[in-house]
């Protein structure tokens, strides 16, 4: 049934990102396109389940979820570049600053992210102002200076500093940098139909960090091929993370109790929030 699920949102976010990019022209269009291939959309998923649980019209979601694809998506072009990361691969393929250049890199990130505000802004994704309003409000503040930024910066602060970080420091630095965006996500179906979004929250704070546990451990035991981009960098780099502070068994508990806590937060919703529950336990246990 998740994995059902899981390929329905792939095919219904890639159509509508296609759908909203397909009067683009020119090179930084092929780019936006190239780069919005492939994933697991695992954000794209949260945001079809939650609006499911809400009964928001499909077509609603599928726009919602393309806005956080985009977003992400941006997010990862960024992240790749030499002033950041550095990374020649993602998704199994060359980065676009790789393919084309730093300057292609950086504007096709920035078309990305606008690209995702001009989706959400749009009376398609919700006939309610106010409703489109407090998404773009609170996309722009998790994926911001008190988000997903906010998070790289510390990540970036953290390859010059004096001491590793502590665990408190990475657990803040990672709900930044990567449980932000899944959390905007997981609200997102609540947001739509504006309901109480208080279990999502509890649900996707959880699921956020140990979803990045999750990539600690595959930076340490995962495979380069399937993951689709070089690992063990943080370990290379000697920068400290949930494994080199948990250990290996440690982390992997604390995914566990983290998965547990996920799917508690459901229980509101009963049987009909299955297939989120089934995200946080494939969070800890994927592949890539």
């Amino acid at each position: 049934m998740f994995d059902a699920a899981l390929k329905d949102a792939q095919s219904r976010v890639q159509a509508t990102l296609d759908h909203c990019m397909s009067g683009l022209e020119g090179t930084v269009a092929d780019a936006m396109r190239y780069t919005c291939q492939g994933g697991k959309r695992l954000r794209a998923f949260l945001v079809i389940e939650s609006a499911r649980l809400h009964d928001v019209e499909p077509s609603q979601a599928d726009r919602a979820a393309a806005a956080i694809e985009a977003i992400h998506a941006y997010s990862l072009v960024h992240d790749d570049l030499p002033s950041m990361d550095d990374d020649d691969l993602r998704r199994g393929k060359p980065t676009v600053h790789v393919k084309w250049d730093e300057a292609t890199a950086v504007l096709t990130g920035d078309a990305l992210q606008t690209l995702a505000f001009e989706v959400l802004a749009d009376p398609a994704t919700s006939p309610n102002p106010e409703v489109r309003l407090a998404l773009i409000s609170s996309l722009a503040k998790a994926s911001g200076a008190e988000g997903m930024v906010l998070g790289q910066a510390l990540d970036i602060a953290a390859e010059t500093a004096a001491n590793p970080l502590t665990l408190d420091e990475i657990t803040r630095l990672q709900a930044g940098k990567t449980g932000a965006l899944i959390e905007w996500s997981a609200m997102a179906g609540g947001r739509l139909a504006s309901a109480d979004t208080g279990p999502l929250q509890a649900y996707s704070k959880a699921l956020g960090l140990a979803f990045q546990i999750a990539d600690d451990i595959l930076d340490v035991e995962g495979d380069e091929g399937l993951a689709g981009k070089k690992l063990q960098k943080d370990a290379d780099a000697g920068k400290a993370t949930f494994v080199s502070l948990l250990g290996l068994d440690g982390a992997k508990g604390r995914a566990q109790d983290l998965v547990s806590e996920a799917e508690d937060a459901l229980s509101c919703y009963g049987n009909a929030a299955e297939n989120l529950r089934a995200a946080a336990r494939f969070v800890i246990s994927r592949k890539a």
